[in-house]
């Protein structure tokens, strides 16, 4: 390996001094200085050797090259400042007038033409303008009314002012309808309409309809079960069509207009032992007023049996012999919307019988082969012409 004598690194580090001295551009920019080659004698030696050049020789640059130094910063910062300048947007001076008009509120305007354009309304409270005017728009529903009973009545044989008063009889007075071009919202209290999305509440509607009909069968409709859970008159009747022979019913019959909630019943009624309901017979009115009633369960009358015996009179007695349960309510032995048992009974016999009555002297394995006493009837076989009261003198076991 070729070492190089120390003398000869003094020596080029003298050699690189005088090139800083006399202003070599290889001393300008950097700290340090690279030698890559040196001629020594005939062949060429390359080194990489890094002398520092403050630590070597505290060389001072010339005045020219701290001159073109400042030349050069000061070329770099002009070239920052016109890419800054060339980067924004330069608004013409012509254009700022127009950028400073503000944009007409369009909003303002089109709510300004809206109430130009939208009917004035009276002030004052609305009057009545008669039935007359409201024919000219309803035209449908004037001929569907004018075929109900309450509809001939008010447009063609009114009984008292109120009723000649026609639509307005029950909808409120409308000239401020009229005046607004038929609008539903006039700024006021507007008409009382009675469908299901009407902004009213069902009380309110209701007692447009009980100003007339709150007497007789209605007389207990406030605080009753129905209007309790927020029924509408309308919920069960149709005033301007008339869908029903009778009562201008919701629905065709009675039947359907109840079974619209109560479900259970209908399901009932459908069994194999029935009420004649489905018949024609009877209907849910014959027991019950959905109006309202002092009564349990909205009775007609004041208990179940009492109900029972406006059809069924030979059960009600008086008896020599009565029969408890019987005396007590007829629901403990019978089911009268319908069940699967004979006679609407709720258990079949003789399990209902013996729901009370203990199996001592008599058979409790009914209809057993060899139980004589439950075959067919059961204890009907002995009993049934009695089971409801005796007035036979040896009829404490309502055998006769």
């Amino acid at each position: 390996m070729f070492v190089l004598p120390k003398a000869w690194l003094v020596a080029c580090a003298f050699v690189a001094s005088a090139l800083v001295w006399t202003g070599s551009a290889l001393a300008a920019d950097d700290a340090s200085m690279t030698i890559e080659s040196v001629a020594v004698g005939a062949p060429l030696v390359r080194l990489a050797l890094s002398v520092p050049v403050a630590g070597a020789v505290a060389a001072k640059p010339s005045r020219k090259a701290r001159s073109k130094r400042k030349a050069r910063a000061r070329h770099a910062s002009h070239a920052k400042v016109s890419a800054a300048h060339s980067s924004t947007v330069v608004v013409p001076a012509a254009a700022a007038p127009v950028a400073e008009k503000a944009a007409p509120p369009v909003k303002e305007e089109k709510a300004a033409d809206e109430k130009d354009a939208a009917p004035k309304v009276p002030a004052g409270p609305p009057t009545f303008v008669g039935s007359e005017k409201c024919m000219t728009c309803h035209v449908s529903q004037a001929e569907t009314f004018q075929k109900t009973l309450m509809g001939r009545i008010f447009l063609k044989a009114p009984r008292s002012e109120r009723e000649k008063l026609g639509c307005e009889a029950c909808h409120g007075p409308g000239s401020a309808h009229v005046a607004a071009g038929g609008a539903e919202d006039t700024g006021g209290p507007g008409l009382v309409t009675f469908d299901a999305y009407s902004p009213r509440p069902v009380a309110e509607r209701n007692t447009v309809c009980l100003s007339c009909h709150e007497n007789s069968m209605r007389t207990h409709w406030r605080g009753s079960q129905h209007e309790l859970r927020g029924l509408a008159c309308t919920s069960c009747h149709q005033i301007m069509d008339k869908a029903s022979p009778r009562n201008q019913l919701l629905k065709p019959t009675e039947l359907e207009t109840c079974f619209q909630c109560h479900k259970d019943r209908k399901a009932q009624a459908w069994r194999s032992s029935h009420m004649p309901v489905r018949e024609g017979k009877l209907t849910c009115t014959s027991c019950h007023n959905p109006h309202g009633s002092a009564n349990p369960k909205l009775l007609k009358e004041a208990t179940v049996n009492e109900t029972c015996y406006t059809c069924h009179a030979e059960k009600r007695g008086p008896f020599l012999f009565e029969h408890e349960p019987v005396r007590d309510n007829c629901l403990n032995c019978h089911e009268p919307h319908g069940s699967i048992h004979e006679r609407l009974l709720t258990v079949a016999r003789p399990r209902l019988c013996q729901q009370c009555h203990s199996e001592e002297d008599h058979p409790s394995e009914p209809h057993g082969p060899k139980e004589l006493f439950a075959f067919r009837g059961g204890c009907a076989n002995c009993h049934g012409g009695s089971i409801h009261g005796s007035n036979s003198p040896s009829g404490a076991q309502l055998h006769r």
